[in-house]
């Protein structure tokens, strides 16, 4: 737990969502706890779980959002083909 990010934490660089994420999937913390700890919302978590399972680290780049989520759905269409 101490190496986790303080839960006041406000500025969410790559390195502490992931470390916040590793958490979760390691069973430090519940989902739960980890929301409140650190004031997220599930959507929020998830995203984030979300964009390192389909991008790794890089996926949690806010400024690379739009360039991702523009191959997700690229993706989703063509394997709905």
């Amino acid at each position: 737990m101490d190496s986790l990010p303080p839960a006041d934490t406000r500025r969410w660089v790559i390195r502490r969502k992931a470390e916040v994420v590793a958490a979760v999937r390691g069973g430090l913390l519940t989902l739960d706890e980890a929301c409140k700890r650190y004031n997220l919302s599930v959507e929020e978590f998830m995203s984030w779980q979300r964009a390192i399972d389909r991008n790794r680290l890089p996926g949690l780049r806010t400024t690379r959002v739009q360039h991702y989520r523009g191959n997700w759905a690229s993706a989703s269409t063509s394997a709905a083909r």
